[in-house]
């Protein structure tokens, strides 16, 4: 008889997988079954899609985490799978977005998170079952601050990720499974196997995130649009990317770079003075003509007016600085030394 095996958040833990695979005993005939969020923090999301995604007799429910890249929701873990992914990363999403949001057969129900005891899972909200926000609210508005597993009652036994529940899986009364034991985090990939109902686990090789946090860094500061970002988002990004395990080197030379484009504001003052200077005494009476020409003539045009600000010359943004500072004849760093 085929088993199915049911494994709770790979995260892009592919060695693991193949760990668990082998531990129990799956062969070509057995169905595998994942509860979603097959990527983000992990060192090889590429290999788990593919593994999945070649697999005949293979199940992936639509993890939160495949939601984000569906929806354009990218954190700091979905830029980093980006890249990860690479050239494939558009088929991928376009995968994801074909993904169920549950599987269930006369043995098992499987969603990534959550349910309504007593409600067909057809007619629960996507959002409840693949762990969003939105979806956590309506949780909360039905259940208050109970997990929604303690109201569930029915025989059918229930299996779930999402939450990591530690090192060992959640098991209530022979029927409620929680499988999320922390892969990424450096805990255990934990599966169930049908219809034995026997649990499998293998050790994790690595706290993956933090390695791949450290690892992918700069490579993800790279891609951000820091150019067109004004001023105040690029310190509120700093600020948000900011980790005590991964050190400030990076993120300084953004701040830095940042730092000496604001510094340079004196400077393009006292050319935006003898640019308007020049033009006066050449022009007299027809400085507006004149400058109209000039590659930074609307600056002129308004620094002479005084309606500029001199604090920040109308520039909100790093490119509109180096734009005009190319207009005055020098030049700044138009984006960070990543």
């Amino acid at each position: 008889m085929a088993n199915t095996l049911i494994i709770g958040d790979i995260h892009g833990c592919h060695e693991e997988l193949l760990d668990l695979l082998d531990l129990a005993g799956i062969g070509d005939n057995d169905r595998v079954i994942s509860v979603g969020d097959l990527v983000d923090r992990g060192p090889d999301p590429a290999s788990v899609v593919r593994w999945f995604r070649a697999r005949a007799g293979s199940v992936v429910l639509c993890g939160n985490h495949e939601r984000k890249h569906v929806t354009g929701t990218l954190s700091y873990s979905q830029q980093i799978t980006r890249l990860q992914l690479g050239e494939r990363y558009q088929d991928d999403v376009s995968w994801f977005a074909s993904l169920p949001y549950h599987w269930e057969d006369e043995l098992v129900r499987v969603v990534h998170w959550g349910l309504f005891p007593g409600v067909p899972l057809e007619q629960v909200p996507e959002a409840v079952r693949a762990g969003t926000a939105s979806g956590d609210a309506m949780l909360r508005a039905r259940f208050g601050e109970r997990p929604w597993y303690e109201f569930y009652e029915d025989d059918k036994p229930v299996v779930f990720g999402h939450a990591v529940v530690g090192s060992e899986p959640l098991v209530l009364r022979d029927r409620v499974f929680g499988l999320d034991t922390g892969a990424c985090h450096g805990m255990r990939l934990t599966g169930l196997l049908l219809p034995s109902l026997r649990l499998v686990s293998v050790p994790a090789r690595a706290d993956h995130w933090a390695q791949v946090r450290r690892q992918w860094q700069a490579p993800v500061l790279r891609t951000l649009p820091w150019g067109s970002m004004t001023f105040e988002q690029i310190e509120k990004k700093i600020r948000s990317l900011q980790d005590p395990e991964l050190g400030p080197e990076v993120l300084d030379q953004v701040a830095k770079w940042a730092s000496s484009l604001r510094a340079a504001i004196p400077m393009l003052r006292e050319r935006l003075d003898g640019e308007v200077a020049r033009i006066s005494a050449e022009a007299g009476g027809e400085f507006g003509r004149v400058a109209a020409s000039h590659p930074a003539a609307s600056w002129l045009q308004r620094w002479k007016a005084g309606r500029l600000s001199p604090e920040h010359l109308g520039c909100s943004s790093p490119q509109q600085l180096v734009t005009l500072a190319g207009a005055l004849g020098c030049s700044l760093e138009a984006s960070p030394p990543l």
